[in-house]
């Protein structure tokens, strides 16, 4: 068989295994591409919201688009990306608009851009081609590095936003006209027009449109044929380091638990609960339980470990959970407190009872190294912390080096380095050597997500010279000096909080022709 068929037909056999695809002829066609594999793109609930946002408009039409797994046989094939829907080529829309989620997938948007036969700079795209817009959860924190490629960013919350771009987009037909006109209206910016009063604008969707749920059920997903829902969305927390704090997302909103209910198809056997703060719902023991009581297998996102109960993770074992999973994000109590992670020692090792009472398997702890003002001692007493965890249920412990965010309190905070982070991994691994597994995140890559969070739109044009480069570390590191990547840098007070930040000059803008 003929390989460009083949490629076809994996697509085909993945549009047969789904349930709840939506097919439709509108004026306006838009291709909603998620710049990841297939496997990650259909795992997003935000990604999945607004496919049937873009459905339920009269007047648009969408069909979806996803990096190929095999990116070098479409390259050596020839052969251009396309929708799943109906196999059309991505070119041939009238919007491109992708859904980015976070730094590294920048290179997605280069792949498809190219694959597609344009030019990923927005610059060297002529006014017939197909706008090109990008929002996602990315633009919660930087969304600067996408300046050069995108002709506009919806920023925040698009349930009700993507709404407004069809509008706008139906009516004008040009892509002038609509640079300009969104320009001028908030959650929208568009590079190039848009002045510096709307940089940091996230739109907030009204608490009618929620809840975000499912529309396409594939057994082709990291959640494997999981249908999603949001009974919560944003955080009433305040953790220095988060993005979705309670300050960039307007508080946290609830769904009332018989709405979440309603949501459930009866033939989804396996339901997802998702969001920033899921166990912070007051009704999630409830909402578990009921789905439970239904015969469902459910998981969910966000366990936080002071708002454990043995009804919740009783709730949880019985709809299939082997494990419980927990974020400490702070090698010590000390850290913790600093940056307003309101766990203690005690709520830790109570869920890791909890988790062992109902019969669980392994408790999943996540924590951070690298935080500012971080010691030894406090990686010492995270490698004491987790043996004791593990006198009462095995333990896998999940590290990620901090890499501060844009509009958090640590923003400005300097990555601490890549060899002292493999120092105090490699400090932790000996510590934990046959007492817990430790499962680290590469020092180098997050310091690659670093640069992108903290920089501006010149680490994007970083990224499309190592992009070009064969995107491997060593190319990142030479494209980000290239293009004299500096990351912002905050003044602070004493402890560590905000005070003021200072912004330099971002390059000329004709630097990213």
């Amino acid at each position: 068989m003929d390989s460009r068929y083949a490629l076809f037909d994996a697509v085909k056999q993945r549009l047969a295994d789904e349930h709840g695809t939506l097919f439709k002829e509108a004026q306006l066609r838009v291709a909603l591409a998620y710049p990841s594999p297939y496997h990650v793109g259909m795992s997003s609930l935000g990604f999945q919201t607004i496919y049937r946002e873009l459905h339920r408009h009269p007047l648009a039409s969408a069909e979806r688009v996803f990096l190929p797994d095999d990116v070098a046989a479409y390259r050596q094939q020839n052969l251009p990306v396309f929708s799943y829907e109906r196999q059309k080529p991505f070119s041939s829309f009238d919007v491109l608009a992708f859904s980015v989620a976070y730094e590294l997938e920048l290179t997605g948007i280069f792949e498809l851009l190219t694959l597609a036969g344009f030019s990923p700079f927005r610059e060297q795209r002529s006014t017939s081609a197909p706008l090109v817009v990008a929002g996602g959860p990315l633009t919660f924190s930087n969304p600067e590095p996408l300046e050069p490629f995108v002709d506009v960013l919806v920023q925040g919350e698009a349930d009700v936003l993507i709404h407004e771009l069809v509008d706008v987009a139906a009516e004008l037909r040009d892509k002038v006209r609509i640079r300009e006109h969104l320009a001028k209206r908030p959650g929208f910016r568009v590079p190039g027009l848009a002045d510096d009063s709307s940089r940091f604008y996230v739109h907030k969707t009204p608490d009618p449109q929620l809840p975000a749920y499912s529309q396409i059920l594939t057994p082709h997903t990291e959640l494997r044929s999981m249908f999603l829902i949001e009974p919560e969305r944003g955080c009433s927390r305040g953790c220095h380091y988060c993005v979705m704090r309670r300050t960039t997302n307007g508080g946290m909103r609830t769904v009332p638990m018989a709405q979440v209910l309603e949501r459930v198809p009866a033939h989804a056997r396996r339901v997802g609960l998702v969001g920033a703060a899921v166990t912070d719902h007051p009704h999630i023991a409830d909402i578990i339980g009921t789905l439970v009581s239904q015969g469902r297998e459910v998981g969910i996102s966000s366990l936080r470990a002071d708002r454990l109960t043995p009804k919740l993770v009783e709730g949880l074992r019985g709809g299939g959970a082997q494990s419980l999973t927990v974020a400490s994000d702070g090698a010590s109590q000390r850290l913790r407190d600093w940056v307003d992670r309101k766990h203690s020692e005690a709520q830790i090792i109570r869920a890791a009872e909890l988790a062992k009472a109902a019969g669980m398997k392994r408790l999943k702890v996540y924590n951070m190294v690298g935080l500012p003002n971080e010691e030894e001692q406090d990686i010492d007493e995270l490698a004491r912390f987790t043996r004791e965890l593990g006198r009462i249920l095995p333990v896998a412990l999940g590290v990620a080096p901090f890499a501060a965010k844009r509009n958090t309190p640590l923003d400005g905070s300097p990555f601490a380095g890549i060899s002292v982070i493999e120092q105090r991994l490699n400090r932790l691994r000996r510590a934990l050597k046959g007492a817990a597994e430790v499962r680290p995140t590469s020092a180098r890559w997050a310091w690659v997500e670093y640069m992108l969070a903290q920089c501006g739109p010149e680490a994007g044009l970083a990224a499309h010279t190592a992009w070009e480069q064969g995107a491997s570390f060593r190319a990142w590191e030479k494209a980000f000096t290239t293009h004299q990547c500096q990351p912002y840098v905050a003044r602070r007070t004493v402890d560590g909080r905000r005070n003021a930040v200072v912004w330099p000059s971002l390059p000329p803008r004709s630097a990213a022709t």
